[in-house]
């Protein structure tokens, strides 16, 4: 038994000097590479169009017979040959999928390929974004529905499909939109404000540890994870979240104000089918859908932003993301108010 716990200690040891020799990598890497590494990446692109034909050529030819398919190849070759003489080229319907997490970090990658479909764009071109999101920072999802006004101002239609959640920030986002669609059980809305933050002041007082903390400026800090909470700095918190929840009504009340806010800003989520009678979004559709009715109007095009990242920066991105939630910890909770 003695052997067993002495190695169990011994495995203990070296796996905290492992994580430890991580951690100080990671931290290293973050430390040297900030304010000068930049992210090089490339734009990709796919035709959903040739996608849709070559998976019904497919079951064609393994479910039809000979004289069916031969049936089926003259009735789309007549249409390609009518396309070949008309001039005009047909509409395009760019596609990109924003999955968001609390820190909105694909907004890199969509600031990418949203400026290169403005660079781009024809009159006719309309833009879907697949967007799933639960929220997040307020800051970081206010810079990722700029993205989505830019679109606006370039005058290109935007629809926004949710098929799983965008629920605070991702609902921000998608009220941007020109247009809003969702599945039927599609989580929608949470239009309120959080900060929620623990306080160990207790614990350490029971241990006569002290925790000294000076500022300077009466609000620099309203709650603190170690000091004295006080009733005057958790009055100014809630004032600062009220503040931002109004700002986060007009945002939404501006691009849809057919809304009733009194119903609709509460905190409170619906589910697709709901969303819509709230006037919420706009149809009941998946994204998938959308894309099926789509590509017979417009040649379909994904778009994905393929960011290369060095194998050690890969390795390390488990400890980096560590260090910034401590980071984030250390700051100043009233500049992380989460949507």
């Amino acid at each position: 038994m003695k052997l067993l716990l002495a190695y169990l200690f011994f495995l203990a040891k070296v796996a905290t000097l492992v994580i430890a020799i991580i951690i100080t990598l990671a931290a290293i890497i973050a430390i040297s590479s900030k304010g000068k590494q930049k992210s090089f990446g490339k734009i990709t692109v796919k035709k959903l169009n040739k996608k849709f034909s070559d998976t019904k050529d497919l079951i064609a030819e393994n479910t039809l017979s000979k004289k069916a398919i031969k049936q089926l190849k003259k009735n789309q070759t007549e249409p390609k040959q009518k396309k070949n003489k008309s001039s005009n080229e047909q509409p395009r319907l760019f596609v990109i999928a924003f999955d968001g997490d609390i820190n909105a970090n694909e907004t890199n990658s969509l600031r990418e390929i949203i400026t290169a479909i403005i660079l781009s764009a024809h009159n006719d071109d309309r833009v879907l974004i697949k967007l799933q999101s639960g929220g997040g920072l307020v800051n970081s999802y206010g810079l990722a529905s700029s993205q989505i006004q830019r679109l606006r101002d370039a005058n290109i239609h935007t629809t926004v499909a949710v098929d799983k959640v965008a629920a605070s920030g991702g609902y921000m986002m998608a009220a941007v939109a020109d247009h809003i669609i969702a599945a039927p059980f599609a989580i929608i809305g949470s239009i309120g404000v959080l900060a929620q933050i623990p306080n160990f002041h207790r614990y350490l007082d029971s241990k006569s540890i002290d925790f000294e903390q000076v500022s300077a400026g009466q609000y620099k800090r309203t709650l603190s994870f170690f000091g004295k909470n006080t009733t005057e700095g958790r009055e100014k918190l809630q004032e600062e979240l009220e503040e931002t929840h109004q700002l986060f009504q007009a945002h939404i009340s501006h691009y849809r104000p057919e809304l009733d806010l009194n119903t609709v800003a509460t905190g409170e989520h619906w589910y697709g089918t709901q969303a819509i009678n709230l006037k919420l979004i706009d149809h009941i559709q998946t994204s998938d859908d959308f894309i099926v009715d789509a590509h017979h109007q417009y040649d379909v095009f994904e778009l994905n932003y393929e960011l290369k990242k060095p194998l050690l920066q890969r390795l390390l991105q488990g400890p980096q993301n560590l260090l910034q939630c401590l980071s984030q910890l250390r700051g100043n909770p009233g500049q992380d108010y989460i949507l």
